[in-house]
């Protein structure tokens, strides 16, 4: 029997994205996402915030970078990876998120459009953009996947 790798996030982007095209072509975007959690304690509220690594392919990745900046809140849905690679001769570790489906949230006035994408004439795309059939995502083992670098692609 396979395992269940599902991962799905609400929260609040703490950077613009970077989207950026691999040696093959591909594009891939990283950013932050941001979830908080608050409960009381003691008669205090207390809150927490955990920061995630997201990585969205194809498609999928450049809607991500056209349309998403710091502040906006999304919903995403995708599958954690880890990786690790040799930096300096120090192994490092991080665990990311695949995000594969996402969802712009916050009403249409927290929308804030870019000088150029007003000027032609596009609008933020509402509602869900799923898994893209036609276009797979190119991800997999570091430097594998066609991507440059130390086979993480931020």
């Amino acid at each position: 029997m396979a395992g269940v790798n599902k991962v799905i996030l609400v929260g609040h982007l703490g950077a613009d994205p970077e989207l950026k095209y691999g040696s093959s072509g591909a594009a891939f975007c990283n950013f932050t996402l941001a979830t908080s959690e608050s409960w009381v304690k003691d008669g205090n509220k207390e809150e927490r915030t955990e920061w995630h690594r997201v990585t969205a392919f194809g498609k999928l990745a450049e809607i991500c970078g056209k349309w998403l900046q710091k502040g906006k809140q999304i919903y995403c849905e995708g599958k954690i990876q880890n990786r690790s690679w040799e930096q300096d001769g120090v192994k490092k570790y991080t665990a990311e998120i695949i995000m594969n489906q996402m969802q712009m949230l916050g009403s249409k006035s927290d929308s804030q459009q870019s000088d150029q994408s007003k000027q032609d004439g596009y609008a933020p795309r509402q509602g869900t953009i799923g898994d893209l059939k036609d276009e797979p995502a190119p991800y997999g083992r570091p430097n594998d996947d066609g991507f440059d670098g130390p086979g993480l692609p931020f």
